[in-house]
């Protein structure tokens, strides 16, 4: 290290520092904030950096729309007229097989069939039956791929969630926002690549928690940013009272100096991340206000999502912030909606979930088209899993619920390269087995990260002398959606 540095240490600022190391900890820190794996060697085996694409992406960010508590897929889209005939029926045991049943209902002495109390119309181009329960999403039908016979392997809400946002059951795997924010790297150096958003409808609300957003074992700097509908949208992110922006930076400074130095003598990469982090914040500090500021949108654009969106927390007003978000280069936009898990009272609680989420989720597809950003954003409208066709509980006239049922259920994509206005895969008569084009979980994150220009078999990380991928060891893009 170059003597003067070492005798002079704090009088030194930090572009000064860093400006004076041609090679080593400066060079290397500074190249840890333009690219934050550049030093940790992973792809190299593969022969790919991160932070450059496998090939040509068809979209540039994406919207995940998550409908936590999984939405029964026989009151939104996968229509079961045969249900309703047979309503109050046993399910045959050729239909119902010896799958797995939840701690709910694996002591019921029956299973009486259900039918959707709702009604449904055929929408768009594919004739795609939607339910009554969505209006606003039927005006778009023909902007939607709807697949109706997406499976799972999880029977139980957080190793299915976990599953569906990790790739696996467990915990402490990277997220999906995780893998594609270390695969590409961020598009805006003032806000993160990866950010999360939550709200709650009337339902039976299951709970969300931080490993579902985040890094595993990749850099801390790849996590997701939570943001809250309080007066700070991030938690510690505004200076304490007293603080000017000169003395931030000051400080911010002096400790990227004790980091650096610190670098250079344990070698860790995590302080490179932890640098960065710094600096995203203070940058933050001027870029979330602007953001997360809703009041400049124009009368159309609320009217468009509803007079929720100028309420704090709610859906609409994430979808909303979503946009924003999105339009100003956060690649990955995560939403969570909590209160689809209807064990009973289903049809009082979907209707109101449905009525939630129903016109903004519209919206946002909308919106985005007439920016000229839905070819380039893929949306995503979904849950972990699906519900059985039988009923929990007892069937009375007026109320039922139905249990949970990873063997098939429905989830909607829309732009991003996804082909528009087709409906994907079949489910037998009874709504309950897949009898064409499954998708199992690993198939659509893969076809997820084909869509951001990255193979899912290539997208490795080495860790404890393991490869790990978001899909693990399987998983087929689905070549038959994408335009």
């Amino acid at each position: 290290m170059d003597k003067e540095i070492i005798e002079h240490g704090f009088s030194w600022n930090r572009r000064r520092f860093l400006s004076a190391m041609s090679i080593g900890v400066g060079s290397m820190a500074l190249g840890s904030l333009l690219m934050p794996d550049l030093l940790s060697g992973a792809g190299a085996e593969e022969g790919w950096a991160p932070g450059v694409p496998h090939f040509a992406p068809k979209a540039k960010r994406i919207i995940y729309l998550f409908q936590n508590g999984a939405p029964s897929q026989q009151e939104l889209f996968d229509y079961k007229p045969k249900l309703r005939e047979m309503h109050g029926q046993e399910i045959p045991p050729s239909v119902r097989g010896k799958q797995r049943l939840t701690g709910m209902t694996a002591n019921q002495s029956a299973f009486p069939l259900v039918g959707s109390f709702v009604d449904f119309k055929q929408y768009g181009q594919s004739g795609a039956w939607i339910s009554d329960l969505m209006p606003y999403t039927a005006k778009i039908a023909d902007e939607l791929c709807i697949i109706k016979s997406m499976y799972t392997e999880a029977i139980n809400h957080d190793p299915a969630l976990t599953f569906l946002q990790t790739g696996a059951q467990q915990g402490n795997r990277p997220s999906m926002g995780a893998w594609l924010s270390y695969g590409l790297g961020n598009e805006n150096n003032n806000l993160p690549a990866f950010t999360v958003l939550l709200s709650r409808g009337v339902g039976n609300g299951q709970g969300v928690y931080s490993k579902l957003w985040s890094n595993g074992f990749l850099d801390s700097v790849h996590q997701g940013v939570q943001f809250s509908k309080g007066e700070d949208p991030v938690l510690y992110l505004r200076d304490q009272d007293g603080m000017s922006r000169e003395s931030r930076r000051i400080m911010l400074d002096q400790i990227a100096e004790l980091n650096e130095k610190s670098y250079l003598e344990f070698g860790d990469p995590e302080i490179a991340s932890r640098i960065q982090q710094y600096e995203m914040a203070y940058r933050m500090q001027t870029a979330i206000p602007e953001v997360m500021d809703i009041s400049k949108e124009p009368e159309s654009i609320v009217k468009l999502y509803g007079p929720d969106c100028l309420v704090p927390g709610t859906f609409a007003a994430n979808c909303l912030l979503a946009r924003k978000l999105s339009e100003n280069g956060v690649r990955f936009v995560q939403l969570y909606h909590q209160g689809w898990d209807q064990h009973g009272n289903l049809p009082y609680e979907i209707a109101q979930q449905a009525k939630d989420v129903d016109q903004a989720s519209a919206a946002l597809v909308m919106d985005l088209k007439q920016r000229g950003l839905l070819d380039e954003t893929l949306v995503i409208w979904g849950g972990e899993f699906g519900r059985t066709s039988y009923t929990q509980g007892e069937l009375t006239k007026d109320n039922y619920g139905r249990d949970h049922h990873p063997r098939c259920y429905s989830i909607w994509m829309a732009g991003g390269g996804i082909k528009p206005g087709i409906v994907y895969g079949e489910t037998d008569e009874l709504g309950y087995n897949i009898i064409k084009d499954p998708v199992h979980v690993h198939d659509f994150q893969a076809t997820v990260l084909n869509q951001m220009g990255l193979d899912h078999k290539k997208l490795i990380f080495k860790h404890l002398g393991r490869r790990y991928r978001l899909t693990d060891i399987s998983g087929e893009v689905v070549r038959n959606i994408i335009s």
